[in-house]
């Protein structure tokens, strides 16, 4: 717990499919909060840690005729995710320092919910048991058509196990994407990422003024 008369830090996730631009922004953000005087920590998921990111090289890697069955991955994730919250996320919010993450469970609903199926029920247990009380301050949701993300994906080169997905579940990680954000309004803020970067950073700059954290 933050020692007496310590603010606790905030703790703020980007959320989006492949090429949604969330490390582009993350690290606007970061900028952003430091310039009005935040303290900033930026981390990932999966990763954040070095078991997570051993973990991540796991996830990503194109496994060949050795599937990663759904329930391994959902495991794997969380497992990464248990990791991450005891040794970075939790200490530095009790810090007071700022906490600002590329992906965090929404993703698991997203991902291994509406992309690989499993029930939401099986991930919110797992989300009780890895952190029952802690959940983003703020979610930042950005949004755009799945053809153009994974167009934008296809211009980096080689795609990861994920990236290589089929558009159908892309539809779904962002359908679900959007179910939650239109369920917790007072937690996502959803950003039209198709468009051009100043207008995205414009946008996002507004939602923190509104929000009252820069």
């Amino acid at each position: 717990m933050p020692q007496s008369g310590q603010q606790r830090g905030l703790f703020i996730t980007l959320e989006g499919i492949e090429g949604a631009g969330k490390s582009t922004q993350q690290e606007y953000i970061a900028r952003l909060l430091i310039q009005r005087g935040h303290r900033v920590v930026q981390t990932r998921e999966p990763g954040g840690t070095a078991l997570g990111e051993a973990i991540r090289s796991t996830l990503l890697a194109h496994t060949g005729n050795h599937a990663i069955s759904h329930d391994t991955e959902l495991l794997l994730m969380f497992a990464a995710r248990c990791q991450h919250v005891d040794e970075i996320i939790r200490p530095n919010i009790e810090a007071g320092i700022t906490v600002l993450s590329d992906r965090f469970t929404d993703s698991s609903f997203a991902y291994q919910g509406g992309g690989r199926g499993i029930a939401a029920g099986r991930i919110r247990s797992l989300q009780q048991w890895v952190h029952p009380d802690l959940n983003p301050d703020l979610t930042l949701l950005l949004d755009l058509p799945v053809a153009t993300g994974l167009e934008r994906v296809g211009r980096r080169g080689e795609s990861d196990r994920f990236e290589a997905e089929e558009l159908e579940f892309f539809e779904a990680v962002r359908s679900t994407y959007l179910d939650m954000a239109a369920a917790e309004p007072q937690r996502f803020e959803i950003i039209d990422a198709n468009r051009n970067l100043a207008e995205i950073q414009d946008n996002i700059r507004a939602v923190l003024e509104k929000r009252a954290i820069v």
